[in-house]
C-alpha cells in the first residue's frame, strides 16, 4: 500500500493526491508556514463585529459534540464577548460519562438546543449504509453539518462556527476557504440525489428532509481552522482548563485499537463506526491520529508506524457491544456482513 513518506497515511483515503510522494495533507499543512495567522484573525474580528448584536439575542450558532474541539470553539466566541447558541446533535448509542459530563459543561455556559434523530430512523439508515457501504453514520455525519444551519436559519441567528474544514486539513483538497456554505450547498445536492437509494432502506424522503436544509448561502457558516492553526493537543490543553474530561479523567474506558483518551470519546458505538474504514480503506482511527501526530512534530514516522501496527487493526469490544446491540446484530452476525461485504477489501481476522 502506498504511503505517504512524510506522515504514512495511506493512498486509499479518498481524494488524497501526492506530489513527490508526500501526501495533499502534509503539502496544507506545510504551507501554514506561509500564512499570516494575525491578518487572518483580524479578518475573523471584522466578520464577528459584523454580526455581532448587543441586545443580548443569538449571534452565532455553535456546533458542539461536547469534545475538546468544541471547548475551544466555545472559549474563543466568549473571548469575542459573542452570545452564542450551542447545537448538538444526538446519536442512538450509548454515551460515556465523560461525554454527558463534558456536554453538561458547556450547557453550563450556554443555552443548548440538542436534535436527537428518531431513533428507528437511526436504526434503519444506520444498518442500511452499514450494510450496503460499510459507512454506517452516514446519515448523522449529514446532520452535524445541517441541523445547526438549519437552527440557525429558522431562528434567524446570522452566523454559524464550525471547527476544522476536514476535508482540507486532512487532504480532500487543497482548496482552502473561510465558508462552509459551498460544501453545504453540496451536501444538500448530494441527499437529494440520495433519496432513491435511502428508499431502498426503508427511510423516506420525508425522515431525510427533516435534516436537509432548503436554504442556500444564508446564514454565513464559516470554519475556524480557516483562522487559527488546527490542533487537537493544543485543544485538549485549553479544554481541560475549562472543566473537560478524558477518558482517563473519568477510568471507564480503556480503548482496544485507539491511541489517545480525548478523541471522539462521547460514545460507544461510535468507534465502530470508525474501524469500520479499516476494512474499507485498509486503515481506521488509529492512523489518522498518528500521521496528524507526525505532521505536528509530536511523532516521528518510524513511531507512528509502530502504534498503527499494534493498534489499528484493533476493532473495541465495548464498541462493538454498543454497536451491535442498539442495531439489533450478533456479534457474529457484524462480522459476517464485514467479512462478505462488497465493499470489505482490506479486512483481514488478525
Amino acid at each position: 500500500m502506498l504511503k505517504c513518506k512524510h506522515c504514512g497515511l495511506p493512498a486509499t483515503k479518498p481524494n488524497v493526491k501526492f506530489v513527490d510522494g508526500i501526501c495533499s495533507a502534509c503539502l496544507n499543512y506545510f504551507e501554514r508556514e506561509q500564512i499570516d495567522w494575525k491578518e487572518r484573525q483580524k479578518s475573523l474580528e471584522r466578520l464577528l463585529d459584523q454580526h455581532h448584536r448587543t441586545d443580548g439575542n443569538y449571534d452565532v450558532v455553535i456546533p458542539v459534540s461536547g469534545g475538546k474541539d468544541s471547548h475551544w470553539l466555545v472559549k474563543k466566541m466568549q473571548e469575542f464577548d459573542m452570545h452564542p447558541l450551542l447545537v448538538t446533535v444526538n446519536d442512538s448509542f450509548t454515551h460515556t460519562q465523560a461525554g454527558l459530563a463534558n456536554l453538561r459543561n458547556l450547557q453550563t455556559m450556554y443555552d443548548s438546543y440538542v436534535y436527537t434523530i428518531n431513533h428507528n430512523t437511526f436504526i434503519k439508515a444506520t444498518r442500511h449504509a452499514f450494510e450496503q457501504l460499510g459507512y454506517s453514520l452516514k446519515l448523522v455525519e449529514y446532520a452535524i453539518y445541517t441541523i445547526p444551519y438549519l437552527v440557525a436559519w429558522t431562528m434567524k441567528i446570522p452566523l454559524v462556527v464550525f471547527g476544522e474544514n476536514a476535508l482540507y486539513e486532512y487532504g480532500g483538497t487543497d482548496f482552502e476557504q473561510p465558508q462552509a456554505n459551498s460544501q453545504i450547498n453540496g451536501m444538500i445536492d448530494q441527499m437529494e440525489h440520495e433519496y432513491a437509494w435511502w428508499m431502498m432502506g426503508d427511510v423516506s424522503i420525508e425522515e431525510i428532509n427533516h435534516i436537509k436544509p432548503t436554504v442556500y448561502y444564508l446564514p454565513m457558516a464559516i470554519y475556524m481552522s480557516y483562522f487559527y492553526p488546527w490542533s487537537s493537543v493544543e485543544h485538549l490543553k485549553v479544554a481541560k482548563t475549562m472543566g473537560f474530561k478524558t477518558l482517563s479523567d473519568t477510568g471507564e474506558w480503556d480503548r482496544e485499537g485507539c491511541m489517545e483518551d480525548f478523541e471522539q470519546i462521547d460514545s460507544y458505538g461510535y468507534i465502530a463506526h470508525l474501524w469500520l474504514r479499516y476494512p474499507r480503506l485498509g486503515f481506521q482511527r488509529t492512523t489518522d491520529i498518528a500521521t496528524r501526530r507526525v505532521r505536528e512534530g509530536l511523532l516521528s514516522y518510524d513511531e507512528a508506524q509502530k502504534i498503527i501496527a499494534e493498534k489499528d487493526h484493533r476493532l473495541d469490544s465495548k464498541a462493538l457491544k454498543d454497536f451491535c446491540e442498539v442495531l439489533g446484530y450478533t456479534e457474529d452476525e457484524f462480522m459476517s456482513i464485514v467479512t462478505n461485504a462488497s465493499w470489505n477489501k482490506y479486512y483481514k481476522e488478525k
